[in-house]
């Protein structure tokens, strides 16, 4: 669009002065001023194209964005569904699989946790694997060393409780409020701890956060959803149509 604006502005020119170079390169200094002014002039009286083009460019650049998340996806797909790892929840066996990379102090994956749950829920049939991505601090830190920890010696459904209880937990997260969780959850609050600062905890994070970096992810939450990445919090309607979108491609 800018272009024909451009090529508009410059046949307009040719009209008004004849033996007026219309090649830009070739042009006078004379030239090029009445050239630019009659651009000028264009745009400020049709400034709607400039939106159109700055619309276009958009458009241009999410769809570059977009194919360098698929290729990255395609790249990583190993690491990113089937670490050996992550927890696994949802339907295991779900036609399609849903990633979350998320911190536990972060108030959009808190925010989200109750419509991934209830977008799980209610479609029965999405595979959901969660990554655990600690960036905010050292509550975060402590938050994931302790989901992993409960995860690699309780198992999945612990894990699961565990989750949802640091997801939803308020105050500071400590040394002293872990171990009381671990005692409400009926987990053995001594080994847990212990485990949290062990080299197999330090490998999960350590693994996710290269994979992170790999992917590009400095946020979060970030959900891969098969193919497609998606950068931030999405309400849950939102979620819905993509994973509509996913199955109909």
């Amino acid at each position: 669009m800018i272009r024909k604006t451009l090529a508009g502005a410059a046949l307009a020119l040719s009209f008004a002065a004849p033996a007026m170079a219309t090649d830009i390169v070739t042009m006078t200094e004379a030239e090029r001023t009445a050239f630019r002014q009659e651009v000028r002039a264009y745009l400020l009286d049709n400034p709607e194209v400039l939106m159109e083009a700055i619309a276009i460019l958009e458009q241009r650049q999410e769809q570059a964005a977009a194919a360098n998340d698929e290729q990255l996806v395609q790249t990583n797909a190993k690491d990113i569904f089937e670490d050996g790892h992550s927890w696994i929840g949802g339907n295991p066996e779900g036609d399609i699989t849903l990633v979350e990379f998320s911190d536990y102090r972060c108030t959009y994956c808190r925010k989200a946790h109750p419509e991934v749950e209830e977008l799980i829920k209610s479609d029965g049939n999405i595979r959901f694997i969660v990554k655990e991505f600690p960036i905010l601090g050292e509550q975060s830190e402590l938050s994931s060393r302790f989901a992993i920890a409960t995860l690699q010696l309780a198992g999945p459904e612990a894990y699961k409780k565990a989750h949802d209880a640091l997801i939803t937990f308020r105050g500071n997260v400590t040394v002293q409020s872990l171990e009381n969780l671990a005692d409400r959850l009926d987990l053995d609050a001594k080994e847990i701890m212990a485990r949290m600062t062990s080299p197999e905890v330090d490998t999960v994070i350590q693994e996710n956060r290269a994979l992170a970096q790999r992917l590009a992810i400095s946020g979060t939450p970030t959900f891969v959803l098969e193919s497609t990445m998606l950068r931030g919090y999405v309400p849950l309607d939102g979620m819905r149509q993509m994973v509509k979108e996913v199955r109909a491609d």
